[in-house]
């Protein structure tokens, strides 16, 4: 990419003058070294965080942030820009080697089902228990499960499945990171996972931890990847069953709507529901395809719809999916609630928005989910619009949730980058909670 050429030759530069390594720079600026590699060799565009992160690094002002909106404008309208594909964000090395000299067993297909059958149990069990209470469990899985992978001799058809089993897993030891506020390490856990599908040849499994991968990065301020990554998954595997390829379009909406780009993320949204009730004749859906229905794209709907500031639109979507969701899944109770909670500030109620955040709070402060106190955080900074009205100014909450505390059950060895970046607030939800509860009245 010529574009992506110019921005390199020039990091590179101020790369060599400071006499830093990428890695270096990659932990200095906490981004993932793979993504910085392929910036520095001219082949990827830098998010606007990255290229201001550099900025900050080498002390160049404003310089690489203006070249990067420049470059990016110039290729968007001149169409310059190829699309990116699922090996772009390939791990530069190859995480699963098998080791040069083996010394464990022959291991068979009964191995590889009693690690699909442990895995989906993960799965399930990610629906009650939340982040930090699950981070341990499931990365000792993933650990034992590439171990087996690298240390025994295997079948190629064996290892085929048995790499599709650590992609699954890591697509779900990658949510649970996420979930506990561990997102660096969740990158790391994606790509990985990301090569062992890439190598079982399994385009779909590839396409939900490359979307897993957009999904983090929209959400962690990187917009501009993550709809990369959300139009490479998609693209990546066209002829995906119809639950799976309704959640990578709904993917591609988010992405888009994370940029604020409306007219693609409602096609997106079309197309996702069109997908869902396809024709299709092809291989059955995967089992992590359980949880997708019509109702959770109505979920995504209306988030998108909240995103966009659309809240006539959010609103009802949104009271009619939480009436009939299982309340025993509080984390996703708390979830939907906030987005609710932020639609009806939208709409100019400001006395539903605050009784629907406190529900949020107390949903949360019961979990160990980062995402729901990050939400409930959102959800009360949305109210402050209305914290000059004579009636809320009283009344109005000085604290904010407690944040999870930092976990350190790292796969790897680096935890530089990881945990203590955010100051920990240790008010009590529940103190939040009252003052929401005089707000309300």
């Amino acid at each position: 990419m010529a574009d992506g050429g110019e921005f390199g030759r020039i990091a590179r530069a101020a790369l060599t003058a400071r006499g830093m390594t990428i890695r270096a720079a990659a932990r200095a600026v906490n981004f993932d070294h793979a993504y910085l590699s392929r910036v520095f060799a001219g082949k990827q565009l830098p998010s606007p965080q990255l290229a201001q992160a550099l900025d900050r690094l080498f002390g160049t002002g404003r310089a690489l942030v203006d070249l990067a909106d420049r470059l990016a404008e110039a290729a968007t309208l001149s169409g310059s820009a190829p699309p990116a594909s699922l090996s772009d964000f390939l791990p530069e090395d190859d995480p699963l080697a098998p080791l040069t000299s083996r010394t464990g067993r022959r291991i068979g297909m009964e191995d590889v089902k009693d690690q699909a059958q442990r895995v989906h149990a993960l799965r399930l069990a990610d629906d009650v228990v939340y982040g930090r209470d699950l981070i341990g469990p499931a990365l000792r899985e993933l650990r034992t499960a590439v171990r087996l992978y690298r240390e025994n001799t295997h079948t190629d058809n064996v290892g085929r499945e048995l790499l599709r089993t650590i992609g699954e897993l890591a697509q779900i030891c990658g949510w649970i990171s996420a979930d506990a506020g561990q997102h660096a390490e969740a990158e790391r856990i994606y790509r990985l996972g990301l090569s062992a599908a890439n190598t079982a040849g399994d385009a779909t499994l590839a396409g939900n931890l490359l979307g897993s991968l957009a999904y983090l990065a929209s959400n962690t301020g990187r917009e501009r990847e993550g709809v990369e990554m959300a139009r490479a998954a998609s693209d990546g595997a066209p002829d995906a069953p119809p639950r799976a390829r309704a959640l990578f379009l709904d993917r591609v909406a988010w992405a888009n709507a994370k940029t604020g780009q409306a007219q693609p993320a409602m096609r997106a949204l079309a197309e996702a529901h069109e997908a869902i009730i396809s024709d299709y004749d092809g291989p059955e859906e995967p089992t992590w395809t359980y949880w997708v229905s019509t109702a959770e794209l109505e979920v995504m709907d209306s988030r998108v719809f909240t995103e966009l500031r659309r809240p006539l639109r959010a609103v009802p979507l949104l009271r009619r999916v939480l009436g009939q969701y299982d309340a025993t899944h509080t984390r996703e109770m708390a979830l939907y609630l906030s987005w609710l909670a932020v639609a009806l500030a939208d709409a100019n109620e400001p006395e539903e928005a605050a009784a629907t955040t406190e529900r949020v709070i107390s949903l949360s402060s019961a979990g160990a989910s980062e995402r729901t106190a990050d939400r409930a955080r959102v959800a009360l900074g949305r109210l402050m619009e209305y914290r000059g009205c004579r009636r809320w100014t009283a009344s109005w909450p000085s604290t904010r949730p407690r944040r999870a505390a930092p976990v350190r059950q790292p796969v790897g060895s680096d935890t530089r980058s990881r945990g203590g970046r955010h100051r920990q607030h240790d008010v009590p939800a529940d103190r939040n909670a009252k003052s929401l509860r005089r707000m309300s009245r």
